[in-house]
């Protein structure tokens, strides 16, 4: 039978999507329900009615789930930062191993993946180095900061996110104070008026530095010195900042930041190696895991001291500085100029020598150079192992078709999308490769996102 738009139906949810909602079924009728998890009873609003399926509100908890605990959070139903708040940390886990292994079989074709166990947090909360929080008005016209509930721009009014640093909360105050007491306007999406659009904070969890950056709708910050005096006062504060942003557009940062007070960076370590980070380069958020996760790729690649490498996708070369110690030579790749920047400097205060960097897409940089080397050298480029950390996106065919053809030994393939990664592995394994090791990693506790590191070897003939 089908359900209508507004009838009430009890559930028993027996499975989770891929955005972790809770899946169930009423008289053979598949309901999607957000804020529902496994073994929950509920009793569900229809709203919005398919053939075969629909999705539904949660209205009430009849039996809850024995994995179901009470979200820290308080505006954790409401913000779409976290989806998983309302389930135990083990089962958080085992639902993000199932969603990888998942994918690598139903996309990726791989009957029986060489799955590991997932590199999980003994503490799951303030893990995040890095926040974003929009500003703008509540429906009372007061200002406010926070994130926005889920698939719109409404803003939840938080200062202080369970997932991020406490030093997120006064610099908020001092910014939501300083705009008060200046009279300066947020910014407003639906007619491009108005001033701040974000605030964005780094703090180095292995150093305590922080830096704050505005994104304004202008070319200039007014009263900045008023804005130094209350910011500058909070422990650790480096440095801040500005970023001009004047399109009608969802990017939050601008193409340049300006430094209003301090120095426009911060510094952190991983492990041995530490890193310049500025407010534009990419960082992984969570350092505690990406220690692990950089690791992780480094047992993957087993290098011996001697090897070629290429890093597509470095950032501020965070990866590549990791591998260069124990290789011969690393090549990085990175779009974003100012990340190339902080990666050469970075190699430079590391005393590494062996890494050089490029600008550029990857997916232009390796075939030009793979090109150009055989033109230049009368042979084929050769590298032993490549690492690819690509966006969600995943790499672009013509980057996986020169990778096959430079012939690495081994493959290490960084990914945040398992439904890409999966597609990815199909591609190289249809290609002279094989899928050797998968081990995901829980970058982002409390939300759906996984990481995985994959190792890949070339079959020999």
């Amino acid at each position: 039978m089908g359900y209508q738009k507004n009838d009430l139906v009890t559930v028993r949810i027996e499975d989770m999507g891929q955005n972790g909602e809770g899946i169930g079924k009423a008289d053979g009728y598949t309901l999607f329900v957000k804020d529902t998890v496994i073994g929950d009873v509920i009793r569900a609003k229809v709203i919005k009615a398919k053939k075969n399926y629909g999705y539904g509100r949660l209205m009430e908890i009849l039996t809850p789930s024995e994995n179901r605990v009470e979200p820290r959070c308080p505006v954790a139903r409401q913000c779409g930062g976290c989806q998983l708040q309302m389930l135990d940390y083990r089962e958080q886990l085992r639902y993000k191993e199932n969603k990888v292994k998942n994918d690598l079989q139903r996309i990726g074709g791989f009957e029986n993946p060489p799955m590991e166990p997932i590199i999980g947090m003994e503490d799951p909360w303030r893990y995040r180095n890095k926040a974003q929080f929009p500003i703008g008005y509540d429906r009372e016209g007061n200002l406010v900061a926070g994130f926005y509930a889920g698939r719109t721009h409404t803003i939840i009014p938080c200062k202080d996110c369970l997932l991020g640093a406490p030093e997120n909360r006064p610099v908020l105050e001092g910014v939501l104070d300083w705009m008060r007491e200046n009279r300066i306007p947020a910014y407003d999406e639906a007619d491009g008026r108005g001033l701040v659009r974000h605030v964005l904070v780094r703090r180095g969890f292995s150093t305590g530095e922080m830096i704050v950056c505005l994104v304004i709708n202008g070319a200039e910050l007014p009263a900045p010195e008023r804005l130094v005096s209350r910011l500058k006062k909070i422990k650790g504060m480096a440095g801040i900042t500005f970023s001009s942003n004047t399109a009608r557009t969802n990017v939050i940062l601008g193409d340049n930041v300006s430094t209003v007070w301090g120095r426009p960076y911060i510094t952190d370590c991983i492990g041995p190696v530490k890193y310049r980070i500025s407010p534009l380069s990419f960082y992984q958020v969570n350092p505690v895991q990406t220690k692990r996760l950089y690791e992780t790729a480094l047992e993957f690649a087993g290098l011996t001291g001697s090897e070629t490498v290429w890093d597509l996708y470095c950032g501020i070369g965070t990866i590549s500085l990791f591998l260069a110690r124990q290789a011969g030579k690393v090549y990085g790749v990175e779009i974003v100029p100012q990340a190339i920047e902080d990666a050469r400097r970075n190699a430079a205060e590391n005393g590494i020598e062996n890494a050089e960097f490029y600008v550029g897409k990857a997916e232009e940089v390796l075939p030009g150079y793979y090109a150009r080397y055989e033109q230049e050298h009368g042979e084929k480029a050769h590298a032993d192992v490549i690492v690819v950390d690509p966006p969600r996106k995943g790499c672009e065919e013509s980057l996986l078709e020169t990778m096959v053809q430079m012939q690495p030994e081994r493959i290490v393939y960084v990914s945040c999308d398992p439904a890409t990664l999966a597609r990815d592995l199909k591609y190289l394994c249809g290609r002279g490769y094989e899928l050797r090791r998968v081990r995901p990693a829980d970058m982002f506790p409390m939300t759906v996102h996984v990481e995985t590191v994959v190792l890949m070897s070339r079959v020999k003939d």
